[in-house]
């Protein structure tokens, strides 16, 4: 009964992975510019997973690995790719993005920048947010095809930099949802399967630290 059980949780976590997958967005990133608090990159990531976004990028001036705070992502950071990029190849990798055909918004605020809500995330878009303290780099601004605003109505004029990309990225996903990309898998079945593979070896060894599988005892 209970190998059955295991078995039954087994699949069913897999059939969830399967839902999720079809679910995922490979032409909304993000991209970390300059950024200095892990907390922020793991809170971020948790809305990274909640609106179906794959890969993540962040930058920062000393190229440090961020630690992720697993009590702030509740496992998202297990869906989501996170990737370090070198603050020196940063410009080369967004223009790359560029040249495969993706449009690069930028939070920023500046005499042309756009509501949040007139930005057409339905072409393939990397958004860009910035450090609290600093905001996105002159670098970046110089090759950004749009930049963004979160208008406001208060005295204080912005936000924590997590909650400022959350309702961009479900601007973005209401967007999208809109035209019907939430229906249709974007991904390919063998893109789907190669990632399923990962996720379900990442699982595997998360839910056995935690006790949630039993190991079989030993013959």
């Amino acid at each position: 009964m209970e190998k059955f059980i295991v078995k039954m949780n087994s699949q069913i976590r897999q059939n969830k992975m399967d839902t999720v997958l079809k679910n995922k967005q490979p032409n909304l990133e993000l991209f970390l510019d300059n950024i200095h608090d892990s907390h922020n990159l793991s809170a971020i990531i948790r809305s990274c997973d909640a609106v179906g976004i794959i890969s993540l990028y962040y930058s920062n001036p000393k190229n440090h690995n961020f630690k992720i705070h697993k009590t702030i992502t509740q496992g998202a950071h297990r869906w989501v790719n996170n990737h370090k990029i070198n603050n020196d190849e940063k410009i080369d990798f967004l223009k790359q993005k560029q040249k495969e055909g993706f449009q690069i918004i930028a939070m920023h605020l500046d005499n042309n920048s756009i509501p949040y809500r007139e930005i057409n995330y339905t072409h393939p878009t990397i958004i860009i947010a910035g450090n609290e303290k600093e905001g996105v780099t002159d670098e970046i601004l110089a090759i950004a095809d749009k930049t963004t605003i979160i208008p406001m109505k208060g005295m204080v004029q912005s936000l924590n930099v997590s909650v400022a990309t959350s309702l961009i990225l479900y601007e973005a996903q209401k967007q999208l949802k809109d035209a019907g990309r939430y229906t249709d898998a974007q991904l390919s079945e063998n893109e789907r399967e190669e990632i399923k593979a990962k996720w379900i070896y990442r699982d595997t060894i998360a839910r056995r630290s935690k006790g949630k599988i039993k190991m079989p005892p030993a013959s």
